[in-house]
């Protein structure tokens, strides 16, 4: 009787001793959600500073492409969306396609088809990919749609874009068949035994064409931006660690 008495009397004294390693624990985890949530807000800026910039980029006026000596040396980073104008030849027979899942421009929705990717040999004999447009799955042949194959020097205007990247989804290019699945300039040049290309391609503006295709403006500015909602679900987090750990606190401390 004496020695369950004694239990007793110790209780009281062990809870804050057994609450201080789960406190430190949770205090961590808690700072360690807080840094994410704020991380996120970070990059939230971040994003919108690109998404500001890429956006003024492409409603600038249009200025001559860089040199094909100046080529090597430029960043994706400064030029990405940046406005151009070009001019040249383009060779048809050198045409190569990348399969799109739509061909959804300017809020026109449309089924799965493929943009049309030309060479324009440039006056000093470079040469740039030009991403001339979309154009629907039945149309894949160059020879549905010959009035669109604009001969004789031309003159272009649209948006730089580097190589796109693949991913573990991404399907197998088929350069036999000249069918890709990412705009990757530098392997559709290598399979097409082109010489001094661009490592970069032009998305061409949306331009009247004998016969409407390939459907040019065919960027697509899709870069996510969801750094907002992965703030309030980090900091959400960190709030309801925090409320239920003071339950359990409460709860080992009521009488």
């Amino acid at each position: 009787m004496m020695a369950a008495d004694a239990s007793a009397g110790s209780e009281p004294g062990d809870k804050p001793r057994s609450l201080l390693w789960p406190s430190i624990l949770v205090a961590i985890a808690f700072c360690l959600l807080a840094g994410l949530g704020t991380w996120q807000v970070e990059r939230l800026s971040w994003k919108e500073g690109i998404l500001a910039q890429i956006e003024a980029r492409s409603r600038q006026i249009p200025v001559p492409i860089p040199a094909a000596p100046e080529w090597a040396s430029l960043n994706p980073d400064d030029y990405e969306y940046r406005r151009v104008t070009l001019s040249g030849q383009f060779e048809h027979n050198q045409e190569a396609l990348v399969f799109r899942p739509t061909g959804a421009i300017k809020g026109r929705p449309d089924g799965p088809g493929y943009h049309v990717l030309t060479p324009l040999r440039l006056d000093d004999g470079s040469r740039v990919i030009v991403n001339r447009g979309f154009v629907p799955l039945d149309r894949q042949e160059a020879t549905s749609r010959l009035d669109g194959q604009i001969r004789g020097p031309v003159t272009v205007t649209g948006l730089m874009r580097a190589p796109e990247a693949r991913n573990m989804f991404t399907p197998a290019d088929s350069p036999t068949k000249r069918l890709w699945y990412t705009r990757d300039t530098p392997s559709i040049a290598r399979a097409l035994n082109l010489e001094n290309v661009a490592p970069f391609a032009v998305d061409a503006d949306d331009a009247d064409l004998p016969g409407g295709l390939p459907r040019g403006g065919a960027t697509q500015i899709n870069v996510p931006n969801n750094h907002l909602s992965y703030a309030l679900t980090w900091y959400g987090l960190a709030l309801t660690l925090a409320g239920v750990f003071g339950v359990f606190v409460w709860r080992r401390k009521k009488p």
